[in-house]
């Protein structure tokens, strides 16, 4: 979605077809795998494309146990 880009109506088609060339597919391809993805546009496009949660890396780490030092 490259940030705002995909957001404005003159360019969303454009946008989701950049993601279907191999994005989209590749989330598709793996229906069980936690798919991660730092910005707010990306997360939003992989939901509206592929109906999954894309994830902010720091909530996955929120879900990983505390490592405690040995």
């Amino acid at each position: 979605m490259a940030g705002a880009f995909g957001y404005e109506a003159g360019h969303y088609d454009i946008s989701m077809q950049m993601a279907e060339v191999s994005l989209l597919p590749a989330v598709r391809k793996v229906p069980n795998a936690i798919v991660v993805a730092d910005g707010t546009s990306c997360r939003h496009q992989i939901h509206d494309g592929a109906q999954r949660e894309a994830l902010h890396v720091a909530r996955l780490l929120e879900r990983q146990p505390a490592v405690t030092p040995a």
